[in-house]
């Protein structure tokens, strides 16, 4: 168990290369954003995580918002790198996008005021957790990934385009799909400096 888990744990890389050809069933993904939803813990059991799952034109639809936006304020002669980014996120099959329930966490802090400058940041800890949860499973499952952090400047034109609440803050987007291109490898600062150990 613990092998396929750190074998799990490693094989999460940022994956930008991607495709729409993928063999994972519609309902393989639904049912591992659902458990990670369910099961990545959160400060107080508040459960303030929220997720929308965008699939086929929905996925496409994102990054052309996306792309939109970004040319307003990216200027037209330096805008092709951002083209290319955009064009390589919507070939993939479909982006996972992370929010938190404001709504819940200025409950949080009604209710235990001593906590009250604590409930955001850990609200924006258990969003990386669910995040990795999701990012690995998806890896474990032969989908490639990264994530992305288009917030706030499309904000409010995905709140629009897919009617959810105002009290939805949007956290992190994840483009996935068919690995195209693996990642490039990575440097490792050594362990020993990193962790400490006292007996």
């Amino acid at each position: 168990m613990s092998k396929e888990f750190f074998s799990a744990i490693k094989g999460r890389r940022s994956i930008y290369g991607i495709s729409k050809d993928v063999t994972v069933s519609d309902e393989k993904i639904l049912e591992i954003v659902n458990e990670a939803v369910k099961h990545t813990p959160s400060s107080f059991n508040s459960q303030s995580a929220r997720v929308v799952v965008l699939l086929g034109e929905q996925h496409d639809k994102l990054w052309n918002l996306t792309e939109g936006t970004l040319r307003e304020v990216v200027p037209a002669e330096n805008f092709a790198p951002t083209a290319e980014k955009m064009a390589a996120f919507r070939s993939g099959y479909g982006t996972v996008l992370f929010f938190e329930d404001n709504t819940v966490i200025e409950g949080l802090q009604s209710q235990f005021a001593a906590y009250k400058d604590n409930f955001p940041i850990w609200s924006q800890q258990s969003s990386g957790m669910l995040q990795l949860v999701v990012w690995t499973a998806l890896e474990a499952e032969g989908l490639g990934a990264s994530l992305q952090h288009y917030n706030p400047l499309i904000d409010e034109k995905v709140a629009n385009e897919w009617n959810l609440p105002a009290s939805w803050k949007l956290i992190a987007q994840m483009p996935f799909g068919k690995v195209a291109a693996p990642a490039n490898e990575k440097q490792f600062q050594p362990v020993e400096d990193r962790v400490k150990v006292f007996k």
